[in-house]
């Protein structure tokens, strides 16, 4: 039997546009989809917030009064506003959960402005050791994957996974007395706690340069807490996409090692990593926490570790909350560019 080629028409400019147009309906779609899922997620951490901290054993009033000169009148009246029913208050709450009108029983300042003064350094410190990780630990991943089981890929290897293996707390600790303190031949040059000396202007050359040199080690710490994560992550991602059949082409075509590296491999293992970049990004913050605590970072971390001694209940509140949303919002974000590179994903 004699098979007959029949011409097959290409495609015309009208049909590529038209698939195009498909693929942004696509990507609209699916992040539409996403977008409903986090706002569910959130209405069920608003409810999830507002009766775990009505859980706590505790009278609140004493929590309110302690330390403070309050006559009976004035306790009374406490009792009354928060004796409403369940129903009631929870009514208030959903109303505007990220209301001021709620006081620390610390700070006696509303809890979201005592909050807003502690954001600005918590993102300085987790945006520099995220970027740092990424970067650094992609660069190990690639040259560890590409050449596995070469020295540099067993070497970096254990390393990474032993400094993952050390508890945040820990390996801020060493540092701290190795850098700060000063043993040995190790001298103490960075500073032990704080953002900035005082008398500084922030915003002064001098100022800025001093707080960089306060970011050094906390932001060092993450940093080698979480190279593991993209360089393992990297490294794996890359080993699976060696033995694919597109790699075995480009090299037959005549491609350098380098550019079949760099061109082909590279951009389709990145993506696993893209999405850990962007969930790190919001559950980085617990590793914060207690770094923060060490160095005496006067970031959100620090300020959770002093309304858990407190403990301030309303504080503790609206911090779980943010916390909470921080981590929904990564995973919404991170889903959305994933979707955006690979196409795949939205089926």
């Amino acid at each position: 039997m004699t098979l007959i080629a029949t011409d097959v028409p290409s495609p015309s400019p009208e049909d590529d546009r038209g698939r195009q147009r498909r693929r942004r309906g696509g990507l609209a779609g699916f992040a539409v989809r996403r977008l409903l899922t986090g706002i569910g997620t959130m209405a069920f951490v608003l409810v999830f917030n507002f009766f775990l901290f009505r859980l706590l054993p505790g009278d609140p009033i004493a929590l309110y009064t302690r330390g403070r000169n309050t006559d009976r009148e004035q306790i009374a009246a406490l009792r009354r506003a928060l004796n409403k029913p369940i129903g009631e208050q929870f009514v208030n709450y959903l109303k505007n959960p990220f209301s001021s009108g709620v006081d620390s029983t610390q700070f006696s300042r509303p809890v979201w402005d005592v909050i807003g003064d502690y954001v600005w350094p918590t993102l300085v410190l987790l945006g520099t050791a995220t970027v740092l990780s990424a970067v650094i630990g992609i660069a190990i991943g690639i040259k560890g994957g590409w050449r596995r089981g070469s020295t540099f890929d067993r070497t970096s290897t254990a390393a990474t996974l032993t400094l993952y293996a050390m508890p945040e707390f820990w390996l801020g600790m060493v540092l701290l007395i190795l850098f700060s303190t000063g043993v040995g031949v190790f001298p103490g040059v960075f500073p032990s706690g704080g953002t900035l000396t005082p008398g500084l202007d922030p915003w002064s050359v001098d100022g800025i340069l001093d707080q960089a040199w306060h970011l050094c080690l906390p932001a060092t710490t993450l940093t080698l807490a979480y190279l593991a994560e993209y360089a393992l992550v990297m490294r794996s991602s890359l080993v699976d996409e060696l033995g694919q059949d597109y790699l075995m082409t480009a090299r037959a075509k005549g491609l350098m090692d380098r550019l079949v590296r760099r061109r082909h491999a590279v951009p389709n293992a990145l993506l696993p990593t893209i999405t850990l970049v962007f969930l790190n990004i919001g559950f980085v913050v617990s590793g914060a926490i207690t770094v923060e605590t060490v160095f005496s970072w006067p970031g959100l971390g620090l300020l959770s570790y002093q309304a858990i001694r407190g403990p301030d209940v309303p504080l503790l509140q609206a911090i779980f909350l943010l916390f909470s949303l921080s981590v929904v919002a990564a995973n919404l974000v991170a889903d959305v560019v994933v979707a955006a590179v690979d196409p795949r994903v939205r089926t």
